[in-house]
């Protein structure tokens, strides 16, 4: 890989493993130290979900504006200064409004990170996007795992640990990206918004909406043990670092097992048989920790969870590129990014409110239901894509 992918790289996993200091405890947070409902803390997170929805449009127009170089400097100070009030202001409403302009300034980075990755080096296909995707899992093992452990001793010692790793991060940016900028293609990384809303095939578009359903209703279900099940571990008497080691084992498990996966679909070869067996693997992680008490029945909850994750996330978006009409590969892409986002949105709120209201049971019941949805969009899909094959009729245009 070039130097510069390199230094992304990097840059991507310090900017994460600051993030990580954080998200996984959130919801303890709010819940543990501030007194707040499950539901109300779900709130937030579905805010600062919201937030960084508005960031990446933000980033989006911003980088065809001012280039990416400049944008990833806006986005990084936002965050930054945001992370560095979050240490001294860290009761309820500062940390809320913290919290979401925090998610608002990642948006903004996120689009131009994936834009410079594939422009200096647009040969390296889609290995330059694993890279990144790998770098995140990289920053989240480190940022979950020490985490926990800080937090341990004190919440405070985590506001500083995270501002401290988004000072390195802006310090890298601004003195290593400004030579990127230079080979960077404005139209490498596109949003949903960037892009703008014409739809010029009705059957594939058709088709990458049966995708959505599916990949939406799993993120629903994978935020639960970033929220209800992080709070719910507490209550049962699991130490605050135990529950992080949890993400170091998600983290660990995605970067060691890329051999694995490599030679598995190899095997299987469909994207969509890939998106079948991640998710009845998914179903399978919720069933089993009906009945988990202790920190091992959750470690291997956790391993299940992670096993359908590696099936599941980079199949969608290789479906939604295959669906994608010629100069279209950035509006799906855009599509699945906002579909991914929502279910990050929605998932805190409805877990917390199911809870609050009935207990943690039932939602692990309700997942599970729901989680039997996404095979039935995967047949669905199936059969518009047979459509698309056999129509070879002209389709017509939505402007």
């Amino acid at each position: 890989m070039p130097k510069q992918v390199w230094i992304l790289i990097i840059a991507t996993s310090i900017n994460v493993t600051g993030a990580s200091f954080i998200w996984p405890l959130n919801t303890i947070y709010m819940h543990n130290e501030l007194g707040e409902s499950l539901t109300f803390a779900g709130l937030i997170l579905m805010f600062n979900q919201g937030a960084a929805i508005v960031g990446n449009l933000i980033g989006g127009t911003l980088f065809d504006k001012i280039g990416g170089y400049r944008t990833i400097l806006s986005g990084g100070a936002l965050t930054l200064i945001s992370a560095i009030m979050l240490t001294q202001f860290h009761s309820l409403v500062p940390y809320s409004i913290l919290l979401i302009t925090m998610g608002l300034g990642s948006g903004v980075i996120v689009p131009a990170m994936y834009a410079m990755a594939t422009s200096v080096w647009p040969e390296g296909g889609r290995r330059s996007f694993n890279a990144i995707y790998v770098a995140q899992n990289v920053g989240v093992a480190l940022g979950a795992s020490l985490g926990g452990f800080v937090a341990y001793y004190s919440f405070s010692y985590i506001f500083w640990a995270n501002a401290s790793l988004f000072i390195l991060f802006y310090l890298l940016v601004y003195f290593t990206f400004k030579p990127m900028e230079k080979k960077v293609d404005a139209n490498a990384y596109s949003t949903v918004f960037s892009t703008g809303i014409t739809i010029k095939n009705r059957k594939s578009f058709l088709a990458l909406g049966f995708l959505s359903i599916g990949f939406f209703i799993a993120w629903v279900a994978y935020t639960q043990w970033q929220t209800t099940i992080a709070s719910y571990t507490q209550d049962l008497g699991i130490p605050i670092d135990r529950y992080s080691i949890l993400w170091t084992i998600n983290g660990a498990m995605i970067i060691a097992g890329q051999p694995l996966m490599k030679l598995i679909t190899r095997w299987i070869t469909s994207p969509k048989m890939q998106i079948v067996v991640g998710n009845a693997i998914f179903l399978s992680s919720f069933i089993y920790i009906l009945k988990a008490e202790s920190f091992a029945e959750f470690a291997i909850g956790m391993v299940i969870l992670t096993f359908g994750e590696m099936f599941v996330w980079p199949a969608v978006p290789t479906i939604a590129g295959s669906l994608a009409p010629e100069g279209r590969t950035g509006f799906y892409q855009g599509i699945i990014n906002s579909v991914a986002t929502a279910g990050r949105m929605t998932g805190p709120a409805f877990g917390g409110l199911i809870v609050d209201h009935y207990s943690i049971h039932v939602l692990f019941i309700i997942l599970a239901l729901l989680l039997l949805l996404p095979f039935l969009s995967i047949y669905l899909l199936s059969l518009t894509e047979k459509r698309i094959e056999t129509d070879s009729d002209p389709v017509g245009q939505i402007e």
